[in-house]
């Protein structure tokens, strides 16, 4: 008991040590979005003291409560369901959140019909898949067009994805291994950050971690049900995210290790779930296959080379935004899997080898791949023979990452310009405006299309939108072959804009720019004569060179 003691004490040590390391060496984080150096730029060494020592004692404290086990299914969804719950106050943090959100809003007011049929043409799709923006567009044209709804959703397909990590786990190994990698996807606060954001990664992690589990099922079990499930389940992967098209090949490796152990029924089984997921895939690709084709294009010639400048470092992703226990738990697991021979164990890191030998850096496109990081990292901790050590690690590593995630990654998004947007929105509301008009202006210095936060106003507020795009306003940069916001000068104002009802009497005119402007131009002037209050939502400190700025006008 006392060596335990003495054990914990060390291991409590270390993670504090970790922590102050990496807070001292803040300026090697190049992450584009949760830099430490922004994260940390008021945040103090004793402050970070003072985080670790009461994460230690909660985590000592947890490690001796033996509710998890009772029922580890809904203790997982419900925690990672409220460990994710307090970012639902952050902006949108991502420009491509626009593009989601109007090809949403084409579905809620055309419907599913014009979605099929127009998606690809007048419904802008730029490198996108279709399955996420139609789930959420039947989202809003069934319960209503309320961001809240889009948040509540993200976040039950990633406390999905927790139980998902748990039941693949058990499936290769046991209930241990299966529950300490659920509870270690809670122990990255980057992904924490992305779950209540309308984008298509956190579903894309969902579905992948819900096609390998129905997978497995269908190999170890066969019959329709799994077969069916598995089929399902890799359309919504395949139709998610281009990235997830190379990430399914953990499919074959787990035909390979199943094989080993059925020969001959796990590959029957597994072509049966290719020949119903092909058939399934191949209908959707012929009805849009001049638009894939496209967009293949497009991906080859423009986002694969930009995926060199635009990445972030391995060592930021895996040790600032991923607790560094982990990683290093999953680079130990390397070592285990090999002594023992684990063919199990080809299947939780085949993706993760992929990201290291294709050099995935950028952080965002390396959230599917952390279900499988996690199981690594769970394997690697069940060589530790003393059950409360590992539980105690475990917890230490959760409590401390949530503690950095709320108490430093949720203010730091909160500054940010884009709140200003939702801030703006949210005071509209308020004030019962039915209708505004919107006004963007140019940018001496554009690094980005202002039009695009249009959308994301809308998205904020529960009033209709009146917007005329102008592009002779807004011409592209020189660079607009390589510029990462490409898509954003390619952006087209929905004609459900246009089409908005005229203006009533609670109504409003908003400006949005990138900068601070004391003088309208004449014609924005003239536009806003008469509206006699003002009020500005801008943000005084953003590490970004795009800001968004909002001033809203209207009658007393």
């Amino acid at each position: 008991m006392l060596k335990n003691v003495h054990r914990k004490a060390i291991v409590s040590l270390a993670a504090l040590l970790s922590f102050l390391a990496l807070y001292a060496f803040r300026s090697a984080d190049d992450n584009r979005l949760f830099s430490w150096q922004w994260v940390f730029d008021r945040v103090d060494a004793f402050t970070i003291v003072l985080l670790v020592i009461p994460a230690t004692v909660a985590a000592y404290v947890l490690s001796n409560v033996t509710l998890p086990e009772r029922n580890p299914r809904a203790f997982l969804f419900l925690i990672s369901f409220l460990a994710a719950a307090p970012f639902w106050t952050e902006p949108e943090l991502f420009m491509d959140a626009s593009r989601y959100f109007t090809q949403a809003k084409h579905l809620e007011v055309y419907g599913v019909g014009y979605f099929i049929r127009e998606w690809g043409k007048d419904i802008m799709a730029w490198t996108d898949l279709p399955a996420v923006p139609l789930l959420y567009g039947l989202i809003f044209r069934i319960f209503g067009e309320h961001r809240v709804l889009i948040q509540a959703f993200v976040t039950l397909l990633f406390s999905t994805t927790v139980v998902l990590t748990y039941l693949v786990g058990k499936t290769l190994w046991d209930e241990e291994t299966g529950f300490a990698a659920g509870m270690l996807l809670l122990g990255m606060p980057l992904l924490l950050t992305q779950v209540p954001l309308m984008l298509v990664d956190v579903p894309t992690m969902s579905f992948l971690a819900l096609s390998i589990f129905t997978f497995l099922k269908a190999l170890n079990h066969g019959g329709a049900r799994w077969t069916a499930g598995a089929s399902l389940a890799l359309l919504l992967a395949f139709f998610s995210k281009y990235s997830a098209w190379m990430l399914l090949t953990v499919l074959p490796v787990i035909v390979i290790v199943q094989q080993r152990k059925a020969p001959g029924t796990a590959f029957r089984r597994a072509l049966a779930v290719a020949l119903v997921s092909g058939g399934l895939i191949g209908s959707v690709v012929a009805l849009k296959f001049g638009v894939f084709a496209e967009q293949a294009r497009l991906l080859m010639n423009y986002q694969q080379p930009g995926l060199s400048r635009w990445g972030e470092s391995f060592f930021s992703t895996f040790f600032f935004h991923i607790h560094p226990f982990i990683t290093l738990s999953a680079v130990a697991s390397l070592i285990i899997a090999w002594r023992r021979r684990d063919l199990n164990y080809a299947v939780i890191s085949w993706l993760v080898l992929l990201v290291l030998l294709f050099g995935i850096r950028r952080s965002r496109y390396i959230l599917p791949v952390l279900p499988m990081l996690a199981l690594m990292a769970s394997y690697g901790l069940q060589s530790i023979e003393q059950k409360d050590m590992k539980r105690f690690i475990v917890f230490l590593i959760v409590v401390i990452s949530l503690g950095t995630a709320v108490f430093a990654y949720l203010p730091f998004a909160r500054r940010t310009s884009a709140m200003n947007l939702k801030d703006a929105g949210a005071y509209l509301n308020s004030r019962g405006i039915e209708t505004i008009e919107v006004v963007t202006l140019p940018l001496r210095d554009p690094v980005a299309n202002p039009s695009v936060a249009v959308p994301l106003l809308d998205l904020f507020m529960t009033g209709s939108i009146r917007y005329q795009y102008e592009p002779g306003l807004f011409p592209p940069p020189e660079d607009i072959n390589t510029n990462a916001l490409r898509f954003t000068w390619e952006f087209k104002a929905p004609a459900y804009y246009a089409a908005a009802p005229p203006p009533m009497q609670r109504t409003a005119i908003v400006v949005i720019s990138g900068e601070p402007t004391r003088t309208m131009p004449p014609d924005v002037a003239k536009r806003i004569r008469g509206y006699s209050v003002f009020k500005r939502f801008e943000t005084p400190r953003d590490p970004f060179r795009y800001k968004t700025i909002v001033d809203v006008y209207f009658r007393q």
